[in-house]
């Protein structure tokens, strides 16, 4: 009998899965399959279109793609998480569409227009290691990358894989590889250092991370009221969930001697801790702890984890003095719940995010009339629905009040001194601002963003270098810092008129506004880059159509010198907005 020839060829497949597929299509089938199709033809084909892929097969709760490229593969990969991502941005958290990807490049058999063999099987594979939103590769996809890409990948390890006879090498995606790893360490301080990596969600439900996240973040407002201990800040050390690295190699990354790891199972009327102090560089264990207690009892758990955590590493502190430090909670669990999800939608790029981080703060006042971290926020984020320094005046007032209230609530909670030095600050209130910025640092030391605050308070006060100062010191402490960092260096830098390095600080903001744009193009200008600040200008126009420098610098800016102010204006003049 002849032989039947099989034809075979060489390709890079990409396996897509969609994560809990089965518990979406049972809450509601119909909203779900119309949302995978809007998703798909919004987002996923476009994108395997341009990356120049052929979709080989679809399934209901994933896609095989074939590419000719393990760039091109890679490419779409990582555009296909980050393009989901931005657009199930407003979607409910528990009905969002999450992928896992998984990519291999190996022989293939072609069948029709189906591609069968171990290179499918092992993409296969692979899509079942990656975290949900995240992408795993094998190794021979990472050798083929080498220098080719700024995409950074983490390896993994050998897994074995079922049904695959050889171990593969794993590599997963670093999603933002720059902020991820430093090339040298940084320098452990002399007092003892620690960070709180996020506490793992072990409910089961994936719109429970809020909780042991809000729970993580507690935990790290403890421990950061004492001034012996240098605390890193929240993102920083959240940067590394879901992420192989070493414990060792965190505390390389965050410059900390110990970390604190740990987990929240909720369930019912019951809530579970465990928390684990670490020496980082040994990943001895110092000490662990598991709490069980009434889901009523979960502030007295998260001050009971401070306090020992506290006192493994500094000794023993006189219980009057960690009284006073340690934040005062609210009763109400509902409340403490509402407040967890507006703080989601607060730090959030969605369009419609301050509106509902606005209806949750309303939720947790209602429920708790004496919460006075919800209050405070509460009382900030009608300032920002309303243009933060541009609001008007009575939004202001109103603020004021309600920011002010919340400080006699509770006089130990720093984000309450914090927000109302905001408010004063938009209201031009320069010394009370101050003053307010001040009492907030001396109540919590190690609060980085309230550090960068009075790096910025400095810059718009006509102190641009002492602002550097505080701004570096603030970026130490967080270094895994949000981009709204940046902007703050920038109106230092501009101040001190070293507008290229400005232009760099202000070129960071992921979502750019007319205010930021047009602080670029007046750097553009400074600089004599009139190409450049042409393109900031017509932003600007774009997203602000009747713009006026006079009115920008009337209702927006908060420079406090009138020499800061006039550089300012002659930077947007000579880049040609209108006067």
């Amino acid at each position: 009998m002849p032989s039947v020839r099989v034809e075979r060829r060489l390709a890079a497949i990409m396996v897509a899965d969609i994560v809990a597929y089965s518990r979406l299509i049972e809450t509601d089938e119909a909203r779900t399959l119309a949302a995978i199709r809007v998703l798909r033809s919004e987002v996923l084909d476009p994108l395997i279109a341009d990356h120049r892929g052929r979709i080989v097969k679809l399934m209901g709760d994933g896609a095989i793609v074939e590419f000719g490229s393990v760039v091109d593969a890679v490419a779409c990969a990582v555009a296909v998480q980050e393009g989901v991502t931005v657009h199930q941005q407003e979607v409910p958290p528990e009905s969002r569409i999450v992928f896992r990807l998984g990519i291999n490049v190996g022989d293939v058999v072609v069948e029709g227009g189906d591609l069968l063999g171990d290179g499918v099987n092992i993409a296969a594979r692979l899509e079942a290691l990656a975290e949900p939103g995240g992408i795993c590769i094998a190794d021979a996809v990472q050798k083929q990358l080498a220098g080719k890409t700024g995409f950074a990948f983490e390896d993994i390890g050998e897994r074995t894989l079922r049904n695959i006879a050889q171990p593969v090498r794993v590599w997963g995606w670093a999603k933002e590889p720059a902020r991820a790893a430093a090339s040298t360490p940084l320098p452990v301080p002399d007092r003892p250092s620690i960070a709180v990596l996020p506490f793992d969600n072990l409910s089961g439900q994936l719109e429970e991370t809020y909780f042991s996240d809000g729970i993580t973040e507690d935990i790290v407002t403890g421990l950061a009221h004492f001034r012996s201990l240098f605390v890193i800040a929240r993102n920083s050390s959240f940067a590394f969930r879901g992420k192989a690295t070493t414990l060792a190699e965190i505390g390389r990354q965050l410059g900390v001697s110990y970390l604190v790891e740990g987990s929240v199972r909720r369930a019912g009327a019951r809530v579970r801790i465990t928390a684990q102090l670490i020496e980082a560089a040994t990943g001895a264990h110092l000490w662990a702890e598991r709490y069980d207690r009434s889901i009523d009892d979960v502030f007295t758990v998260q001050d009971e984890v401070a306090q020992t955590i506290v006192s493994t590493l500094v000794g023993r502190i006189e219980d009057a003095r960690l009284q006073q430090s340690l934040r005062k909670p609210t009763t109400s669990l509902a409340a403490y719940d509402c407040l967890l999800r507006g703080m989601a939608h607060f730090r959030s790029d969605a369009d419609t995010a301050n509106q509902q981080a606005l209806e949750m703060f309303e939720k947790a006042v209602a429920l708790d009339p004496r919460y006075a971290v919800a209050h405070s926020y509460l009382a900030f984020v009608k300032v920002v629905l309303h243009g933060h320094a541009a609001a008007p005046t009575e939004v202001l007032d109103a603020a004021f009040t309600e920011a002010k209230h919340a400080i006699e609530l509770d006089p130990l909670e720093s984000r309450c001194d914090r927000i109302l030095s905001t408010i004063c600050l938009y209201r031009r209130e320069y010394d009370m601002a101050e003053q307010y910025l001040r009492r907030a640092f001396d109540l919590n030391p190690n609060d980085a963003d309230g550090l960068i605050m009075k790096g910025r308070l400095l810059a718009f006060r006509g102190r641009p270098e002492e602002a550097l100062v505080c701004l570096e010191a603030a970026r130490r402490l967080n270094p895994l810092h949000f981009r709204w960092y940046d902007v703050h260096f920038g109106i230092a830098l501009y101040s001190l008129r070293r507008f290229a390095e400005a232009a760099q600080a202000f070129k960071q903001m992921t979502l750019p506004s007319s205010w930021s744009s047009a602080r670029l193009a007046a750097c553009y200008a400074q600089l004599e880059r009139t190409a450049e600040a042409q393109v900031a200008v017509a932003e600007v126009l774009r997203l602000q159509p009747e713009f006026s420098t006079a009115e920008y610098m009337r209702k927006s800016v908060l420079l406090e010198r009138a020499d800061d102010r006039e550089l300012l204006r002659e930077g947007l003049i000579k880049a040609g907005l209108p006067a």
